[in-house]
């Protein structure tokens, strides 16, 4: 019964696991780089592509490129690739890359509150969101003036919810505020995620976990650096990292009680 899993592997996995070797194969290799450097314009860049599995992706884009629209083309593939995975995709693949798109959600809807702070509108906002972090009601957060209010009429419908609960209070969405709800939701974001990577094991595990521990223990770093010289006091400042890093739990307390850069280099060479 035991050899059942593998047995039904193929059925449930086999054609996105002949879609992530072809992906793989068309991968970009050294050879190629080493031709890219020596390009001498965009055009340059594009003929070469032409020979490569990324040959089609400006195929209809007229002289003379830019990078952004290089940069959108290249944008634009990787989300279709990543979308069509998606859609074939069951448990817990599923989940895993609904996973992957929550930062770019959380990014996204930091990117608008902060916009919209700043008096820009949300047509001009939108298209600088990351498409695998769209949502149907993205282009309604602009109404929301408190924390409480972005929850209840916004994300409460949202794969973000959940990463919210700790984000839910009165006070005006100044700049404070915004950069505490961003690292609020991205603490959660990130136990969540390296929890469920955690419980799956295996190869996953073996993967994700030292990554997102990385990730942890970077933004604990940047928190503790960016709060020099703010209102934000130690207390709150710690309540910020998540504790899903190899900086868990020693590490971060000294971060949480540190006062200055020596302070934090001295914690970064002790954990190296």
């Amino acid at each position: 019964m035991s050899s059942f899993p593998e047995l039904y592997f193929n059925v449930d996995n086999g054609y996105l696991e002949g879609l992530v070797r072809g992906f793989k194969a068309g991968v970009l290799r050294q050879g190629d780089y080493v031709n890219l450097v020596q390009c001498e314009s965009l055009e340059d860049l594009k003929l070469h592509l032409q020979s490569t599995d990324y040959g089609n992706f400006l195929a209809n884009e007229a002289s003379p490129l830019t990078v952004s629209v290089i940069d959108d083309k290249l944008k634009e593939k990787m989300v279709v690739e990543f979308r069509h995975m998606r859609n074939h995709a069951y448990e817990p693949l599923a989940s895993f890359l609904d996973f992957i798109t929550y930062s770019y959600m959380i990014d996204n809807v930091i990117l608008l509150i902060t916009g919209t702070l700043h008096q820009r509108s949300i047509s001009e906002l939108v298209p600088k969101c990351h498409p695998l972090g769209s949502f149907e009601q993205m282009e309604a957060v602009n109404i929301a003036q408190t924390p409480a209010e972005l929850y209840n009429a916004i994300l409460v419908d949202t794969p973000l919810a959940a990463f919210f609960q700790d984000c839910i209070y009165e006070q005006d969405l100044d700049e404070m505020n915004i950069e505490i709800i961003r690292n609020t939701l991205y603490k959660a974001y990130l136990e969540s995620f390296y929890k469920f990577c955690k419980v799956l094991g295996g190869t996953t595990a073996d993967a994700m976990c030292p990554i997102l521990e990385f990730e942890a223990d970077r933004r604990a770093f940047i928190i503790t650096i960016n709060s020099f010289g703010t209102e934000l006091s130690k207390e709150d400042r710690a309540k910020l990292f998540p504790h899903c890093g190899k900086l868990y739990p020693e590490g971060l307390a000294q971060l949480a009680r540190a006062d200055d850069y020596e302070q934090v280099k001295n914690v970064a060479d002790y954990y190296p």
